[in-house]
């Protein structure tokens, strides 16, 4: 080998590929967050978009085809519902997820229904 290909190999970090299971799975629910958190953002937006146009067209509705338009509660969730996604995506949909975890592990653990028991015998409320 010459010395200028020594000299290079030297001064030249490869990186390093780690061929075992875990890095594999650790990567792959890296990926699928970032895609599944993008796809939540499109949907959001889409949404968000058609809540729009749902709107436009229930106030341009003449009092004949109101019955055939969405209900005001249908508009106003796309729009939340999609403007939501359309921000936060896969960050949101983790937040309320972590919060369902701890619901389960409290009432798991039996602390939500002994608070509940025991407030409900301190207030007095069955006799």
């Amino acid at each position: 080998m010459t010395k200028i290909y020594e000299a290079a190999l030297e001064r030249v970090a490869l990186p390093t590929a780690a061929w075992d299971l875990t890095s594999f799975l650790e990567n792959a629910k890296s990926q699928i967050q970032l895609w599944g958190g993008l796809l939540l953002m499109l949907l959001g937006a889409v949404g968000l978009v058609w809540g729009g146009v749902l709107l436009i067209k229930k106030l341009m509705a003449t009092p004949q085809s109101a019955g055939q338009q969405q209900g005001w509660g249908t508009i106003a969730l796309l729009i939340l519902v999609g403007g939501a996604l359309g921000t936060g995506g896969w960050s949101l949909i983790n937040t309320i997820g972590s919060g369902g975890q701890k619901t389960l592990e409290d009432l798991g653990g039996g602390s939500v229904l002994v608070q509940t028991v025991s407030h409900v015998l301190t207030s007095g409320v069955l006799g």
